[in-house]
């Protein structure tokens, strides 16, 4: 997972995907040679070894892919999700309103990846967007505490204001 580049500390991250599933591949046509040798026929090394670089290969490749389209990454600046990065100023509420239909999911994709739970959030212009992660309650409560915590910062602001004058 890559760091954001105004450096801030990191609230919550999903990789997307772990690269242990890299490994599938060359487990299969281990398990085939050890086939092939306990059994006393010919063992095709060549033939294994290339589907063990193949298969690992190209889980590879999934393996990446997943972990740039499905990765979330909060911090107190930014809320990456996939793809696209949303700036927390914008987020006015979380799951405080129902999902519009047609809400826009986070990420670039047409609907909440697999395995992942979506969340509303209400945006600073009043549209409304869906957010995603494996663990949508941690994911939730640092949003929350973040907009809170923002919200208590304006509040406070414009009461020194309002002394001032």
């Amino acid at each position: 997972m890559s760091v954001p580049d105004d450096d801030q500390p990191t609230l919550y991250a999903e990789p997307g995907s772990s690269w242990w599933p890299v490994l599938w591949g060359p487990a299969f046509a281990a398990a085939c040679v050890l086939f092939e040798v306990a059994f006393g026929g010919p063992v095709h090394w060549y033939l294994w070894a290339l589907l063990a670089v193949g298969l690992g290969g190209l889980t590879a490749i999934w393996v990446n892919a997943r972990r740039q389209i499905c990765s979330v990454l909060l911090t107190s600046t930014e809320l990456r999700q996939g793809r696209e990065t949303l700036a927390v100023q914008r987020i006015a509420g979380v799951d405080e309103v129902g999902v519009s239909i047609g809400a826009p999911v986070l990420g670039g994709g047409w609907a909440v990846p697999k395995r992942f739970t979506g969340m509303t959030l209400r945006l600073d212009d009043g549209s409304t967007v869906i957010a995603w992660a494996r663990d949508a309650d941690a994911l939730r409560s640092a949003l929350r505490a973040l907009v809170e915590e923002r919200v208590e910062e304006e509040h406070g602001e414009r009461e020194r204001g309002e002394r001032s004058t």
